[in-house]
């Protein structure tokens, strides 16, 4: 039986679904800069093009996670409560929307050995991308009612998987005919085009400045503000440290999982291409299913089920991609197939499952925050909410990186995203999933 509420939530997303599609467009249009550029081409031509191959690639790479994402970590909070101050989140993601799309256009001119340059754009744009998010997140809780967060963050996510298997499918032709370096110019194109109508058409809910201050001023005497009353907001503090570990694997997983497949398992591009559109359109089922299973059950009960799944998802991979082990001889004989082989049909499979649950940790994580922030502050929470979600893929990405670096085996490094995502579980249960946390 459909109850009352149930009915209400539909008719409230009905009412503003121009608002809500034309934000979930947004989405559609940013997750072209994210697969090809971070989890899938651009990673994949920086390993093997730029850093030619050597395994002090991956260590070049997650240094050049860990330069952006602490910018982006430490500037959030900061541009989150000058834009609280000022009302200014279009104009905020409009600069950086524009800095990630001219970067990611530039490395039409990245070459082999060029790892300064190349690290240096894909930096410019990664703080694009990742900053821009803060004040794009923070529109959720002005397109619809608290009871439907959880769904509409899943619409957002779900459009955003759209659009990479729309990205996929643009750039397919030009990975065919090996001319990786045009698709940098086409996903930023993507992005400029179809993030125009939420700059042109999305409403922005502005107030009126009595006392005009310098806004740098305003924003970290915010922050200090924010630190020294922190006590008020225990059970959000509890949930942003759970936040920090577990989508510290979840960070891992996108930035490292084209370079392991590449490196590690030796699929050709053709087949990442394939493992990648797998990937997205299973994702994009996670996030509207995790999505409407949050609004029903809760966030905290729907992301303890997706970290779960990740935890399982990891061990699994760990597992069969060592074809000399016990259960992959017992596979590779009961199906007749060569160990390598299998090896490459299993992480199909744990990329569908991986997929299924990565839109959904995000996702019910951004709905979990927006039910736990103080409204007049959501910006700045909301940049925190970055911080740790940011500050975390410093560590990460950096440790797989060292781990493959150093010991020379993307199999070892992949153990240390798992003990992220346990830690990021356990913490969690100390959390209390209620509605409105400052009012407690």
């Amino acid at each position: 039986m459909i109850n009352q509420n149930q009915i209400n939530s539909y008719q409230d997303i009905k009412t503003n679904k121009k608002r809500i599609f034309i934000w979930a467009l947004f989405d559609f249009a940013n997750t072209s800069y994210s697969i090809v550029v971070v989890t899938f081409l651009f990673a994949i031509f920086f390993k093997e093009v730029v850093a030619e191959g050597k395994p002090i690639g991956d260590l070049y790479w997650g240094s050049g996670i860990l330069i952006s994402m602490l910018i982006s970590a430490f500037i959030s909070p900061i541009l989150g409560a000058i834009s609280d101050h000022s009302a200014g989140k279009k104009r905020f993601l409009l600069t950086f929307t524009l800095l990630c799309i001219i970067s990611t256009s530039l490395l039409f001119f990245v070459g082999r050995g060029d790892i300064l340059f190349a690290l240096l754009l894909f930096v410019f744009a990664n703080i694009g991308f990742e900053v821009g998010l803060v004040f794009y997140d923070s529109f959720l809780p002005e397109i619809t009612e608290e009871k439907n967060y959880g769904r509409v963050s899943g619409y957002g996510y779900a459009a955003g998987y759209l659009g990479s298997l729309a990205t996929l499918a643009l750039v397919y032709p030009f990975v065919q005919s090996g001319m990786n370096n045009i698709t940098f110019p086409l996903s930023a194109l993507f992005f400029f085009v179809f993030s125009l109508p939420f700059f042109l058409f999305q409403k922005e809910k502005r107030k009126k400045i009595e006392k005009k201050e310098i806004y740098i001023f305003i924003g970290l005497k915010r922050v200090a503000d924010t630190f020294r009353n922190i006590k008020q907001y225990k059970n959000l503090a509890v949930f942003l440290l759970a936040f920090f570990f577990y989508i510290e694997g979840v960070n891992t997983v996108i930035f490292f999982s084209g370079i392991y497949a590449s490196s590690t398992l030796n699929f050709e591009m053709m087949e990442l291409l394939i493992f990648f559109a797998i990937v997205q359109t299973t994702a994009f089922v996670g996030a509207i299913v995790f999505g409407i299973i949050a609004d029903a059950i809760g966030q905290k009960k729907t992301i303890v089920i997706t970290l779960l799944i990740w935890i399982f998802v990891v061990t699994l991979a760990y597992i069969t991609s060592d074809t000399e082990n016990f259960l992959m001889k017992y596979l590779s004989g009961l199906f007749n197939t060569e160990g390598f082989e299998l090896s490459k049909t299993i992480f199909m499979v744990i990329g569908a499952i991986a997929g299924s649950v990565m839109g959904a940790t995000q996702s019910t994580s951004r709905s979990l925050m927006s039910k736990l922030v103080p409204l007049e502050k959501k910006t700045e929470f909301f940049g925190f909410f970055s911080f740790f979600g940011k500050s975390s893929a410093l560590i990460g990405p950096f440790i797989f990186g060292l781990i493959s670096s150093v010991t020379g085996s993307q199999r070892i490094a992949i153990l240390s995203v798992g003990v992220f995502f346990i830690v990021g579980l356990y913490i969690l249960t100390f959390v209390k999933d209620k509605k409105k946390e400052y009012n407690s």
